[in-house]
């Protein structure tokens, strides 16, 4: 079984180093062309400002009981490099949270991500709504790997297993078992800038489902 996927922006780095990638609910054809049913706008309420200690008001975000999302190798030994993944991990969570509360107006996921980012996260989380499903099951994210620019910017290249994961009425509760297969798996490239809070927000992403690299 497969969950909706993000949909794909394709937008590059100046740096020809790195591919930046992204979640989206949409695909492509042989010829790269997007291909996306489903559009959507919505006001995403911006990055939080910083609390009176100084610290950043990050907000609140929870999954229910029976969605988990795992982050495999957050901690890597290298700060910089964990709070990049930490901050990719809640961008994911963000989209996640929202599609649960059933709603489009999400601080978290203006908080954290912009641009080609945002947009495809708002046009993710209206397609859960506008077929009416959420999810249930766990989804792995796995060989998470962070790369540095020159421009300063990190891209995050990493795997998902959506072995696991099943799309679930909202309004019955019916859970669709269809089968796994290779496109059970997808294959990430995101870009990620840090903002003046701290913040490493997602700008941009490609996604790359059936990828064979991630398969087992």
């Amino acid at each position: 079984m497969t969950r909706f996927s993000l949909p794909i922006s394709v937008a590059l780095a100046a740096s020809a180093a790195v591919l930046v990638t992204a979640c989206g609910g949409g695909g492509t054809d042989d010829s790269g062309t997007v291909q996306s049913s489903r559009t959507a706008s919505a006001t995403v309420t911006p990055a939080a400002t910083p609390t009176a200690s100084g610290s950043v008001g990050r907000p609140e975000i929870t999954l229910p009981a029976g969605a988990r999302n795992v982050f495999e190798g957050q901690h890597t030994g290298d700060a910089k490099k964990d709070a990049v993944l930490y901050d990719n991990s809640q961008w994911v969570n963000s989209m996640d949270a929202a599609i649960f509360q059933g709603s489009l107006d999400s601080t978290a996921v203006g908080f954290y991500s912009k641009d080609r980012a945002l947009e495809g996260a708002v046009t993710f989380i209206k397609g859960y709504l506008d077929s009416g499903d959420t999810w249930v099951g766990t989804t792995r994210f796995f060989d998470r790997e962070v790369t540095f620019a020159s421009d300063g910017s990190a891209a995050v290249i990493y795997c998902s297993d959506e072995t696991k994961a099943f799309l679930k009425d909202r309004k019955t509760g019916k859970v669709d078992n269809t089968p796994n297969s290779a496109n059970s798996y997808v294959l990430y490239n995101t870009r990620l800038e840090q903002n003046d809070l701290g913040v490493w927000q997602t700008v941009s992403v490609v996604s790359d489902r059936g990828a064979g690299q991630c398969q087992p």
